[in-house]
């Protein structure tokens, strides 16, 4: 049996079958809503209103559902059965937010130069430019009885001239029509080339010179957001950018809680399903703007987590969460876009930049190369802070590499008023002398909506400083601010933005618990680089430059984060920030032969440590508990602003 379920506000309906979950409708309708325990029931964040239905539809208790709201209808999507047609509502908060459009034919799309951490990276000209495929023209003699070399070994004479590519396979269906198609083109063709697993194919024919069509993307498959620039093979220039939400996000927000979606039944189906429509979704943006066809699109030089890569290629990889930690794969075998069924050309390639380990994957390998780390005399540290937390420290002698289990609480998640850096999302804070009045920023000027994670930096920043909250994160009494007041849980909050100026019409708020959520993840990261430093024999002085990566982009208040202890207390010239390095690596290697040789050089002598069973970690996490550091000399510059 088979009921209805209607969603108005999108004018949608689908059909599922009976007694299926609530959570499945909301997915097969193509509606984006926040699920962080992947339908576990435990974090509340699919919370719909059922408007009407049958009388016995089951809905389980939830201690996310008050008595109201119970009265008026709403449920938990993943514990909600469904056993009658039913109308749905999705409320404000469960819905996935988008990032809002410029420029774009859909509202989930932004050009990335307005994304948060997409600005900002270095351009690598050292390598030789030689594209992961590209489009030659070629004029082929005709045959004579003088000269009867077959028409492949004729046309591969050409091309093997104008590229100094001795030898190309083809594929039997090309070839089969290879002979008439030739004349049919006046001897007149374009060949699209690929370099394809270390060997060149041709991918396709065309008739006359179409050598100017020919594009690549670079593609950044984050756990949270996915981006792509469109570049032109010919002049290696970004023609177009855009980013979107990872719509594996409606399966669990973090890798882990992905990872155990995978092994239920078509759960890694699913979540493979889930990101390749992301990216057919991003393709289609960049195509339409730009007025191109999709078979135009040669290749996709692809970066993510080791996670995302498995899942986005469809690997199980339930191995990488349970100890020794192993990924099927570090290094994926280059394929067929039809192979994935991603809509460019269908015999375009899709290569994955080259991971490390089961936690440190081809983003970081991307990250490195992005900053040069692997070519300097110099060490250097490269810090990617997004929902994942992981860094990699060396030069061109050595690079070791971890993941810190800093949890996603600088992506809002786990945070009362948390949300992600979205319109109205507050990014910088700033508190009075007197602790009454809040100076705050948000991205695009919008009313405030939550907290992201720079302004989840700058808060306990703040507070410390102007002697709110003690340095172990505790509130220094209820009479210290007027803004100090004890939630209806009984625990102590600060309200950073009172109701009436808010969009939800609800306060926004840092409670001590947030405080300790932030704290054990800067904890983490700082503890990860230490660590780091100690295996290799070295201090923090010893480090020449700090790369930021990730989200944060450019909004990072490096004199807040080091106030906190997220970041070491070093010269202030030694950081930069790079932005997505996962995407400049990308789109260096989808233009350069050479780089994807050094991308694979450097992940295989990258030196991998799992902080989750190394001694040094386990032993002093303790100590970074406090703000900044229980060892309070570490921080110089924050010891003298709190005496």
């Amino acid at each position: 049996m088979a009921h209805k379920v209607k969603f108005p506000q999108y004018k949608k309906e689908v059909e599922v079958a009976d007694n299926s979950d609530l959570l499945s409708a909301v997915i097969k309708a193509g509606i984006e809503i926040r699920a962080t325990c992947a339908g576990q029931g435990t974090c509340g964040a699919c919370k719909v209103q059922v408007l009407s239905g049958p009388e016995g539809y089951f809905a389980s208790p939830s201690p996310w559902i008050s008595k109201d709201e119970k009265k008026a209808g709403y449920v938990l999507a993943c514990q909600t059965a469904v056993l009658g047609d039913l109308t749905v509502e999705i409320p404000q908060d469960t819905k996935l937010e988008k990032i809002q459009a410029v420029g774009a034919d859909r509202e989930d799309f932004e050009d990335t130069e307005n994304i948060p951490g997409t600005t900002g990276q270095p351009e690598k000209t050292s390598f030789t430019c030689q594209p992961l495929a590209r489009k030659i023209y070629i004029n082929i003699p005709e045959p004579t009885l003088k000269d009867t070399t077959p028409d492949f070994e004729r046309l591969e004479r050409e091309l093997s001239a104008k590229t100094g590519i001795s030898d190309f396979n083809i594929n039997l269906p090309l070839l089969r029509a290879l002979s008439r198609f030739i004349r049919q083109s006046n001897w007149e063709v374009t060949a699209g080339i690929a370099e394809f697993n270390s060997d060149f194919e041709i991918i396709q024919l065309e008739a006359g010179n179409t050598s100017k069509n020919a594009y690549g993307l670079a593609l950044d498959i984050g756990t949270t957001t996915v981006v792509v620039h469109l570049i032109d093979l010919n002049t290696g220039q970004i023609t177009a950018s855009k980013g979107t939400y990872n719509l594996q996000m409606s399966f669990g927000e973090d890798v882990i809680t992905r990872i155990m979606y995978a092994q239920e039944k078509d759960g890694l189906e699913k979540l493979t399903k889930a990101i390749h429509d992301t990216v057919n979704s991003l393709i289609h943006a960049v195509v339409s703007e730009n007025k191109i066809f999709n078979h135009d699109i040669l290749c996709i030089q692809a970066s993510g987590n080791t996670s995302m890569t498995h899942l986005f290629l469809g690997i199980n990889p339930e191995y990488i969460r349970k100890e020794p930690y192993i990924p099927s794969v570090n290094l994926p075998t280059t394929v067929y876009a039809c192979e994935l069924g991603i809509k460019i050309n269908p015999k375009g390639i899709i290569s994955c930049v080259p991971g490390v380990a089961s936690y440190v994957g081809g983003d970081i390998t991307a990250g490195v190369l992005a900053c040069g780390m692997q070519d300097s005399a110099e060490t250097s540290l490269l810090i990617d802070l997004g929902t994942n937390g992981e860094i990699a420290l060396g030069n061109s002698d050595w690079i070791v590499s971890a993941a810190c289990s800093a949890g996603p609480a600088f992506e809002g998640v786990g945070i009362k008023s948390g949300t992600r850096a979205v319109d109205g999302a507050i990014q910088e804070i700033e508190i009075s002398a007197d602790k009454k009045q809040v100076k705050y920023e948000t991205i695009n000027n919008k009313k405030p909506r939550g907290i992201c994670g720079t302004g989840l930096i700058d808060i306990p920043a703040e507070l410390l400083r102007k002697g709110i909250i003690t340095r172990d994160g505790k509130f220094n009494g209820e009479k210290v601010s007027p803004r100090i007041r004890r939630n209806e849980d009984g625990e102590l909050e600060f309200v950073v933005v009172y109701a009436p100026e808010t969009q939800s019409g609800k306060d926004i708020v840092i409670t001590e618990s947030d405080i300790a959520n932030i704290i054990r993840s800067k904890g983490a990261i700082f503890l990860g680089i230490q660590v780091l430093l100690q295996e290799m024999g070295l201090k923090f002085e010893n480090i020449g430059k700090i790369y930021i990566s990730g989200g944060f982009g450019t909004y990072l208040d490096v004199e807040k984060a080091i106030m906190i202890g997220l970041l070491p207390d070093l010269p202030r010239n030694s950081f930069q920030f790079i932005g997505n390095s996962s995407l400049t690596g990308a789109k260096i290697c989808l233009l350069s032969k050479q780089a994807r040789e050094k991308a694979k050089e450097t992940a295989g002598k990258m030196t991998y440590i799992e902080l989750s069973v190394n001694p040094k970690f386990m032993n002093e996490y303790t100590s970074t508990l406090f703000l900044p550091h229980t060892d309070i000399n570490l921080f110089p510059s924050v010891k003298n602003q709190l005496k």
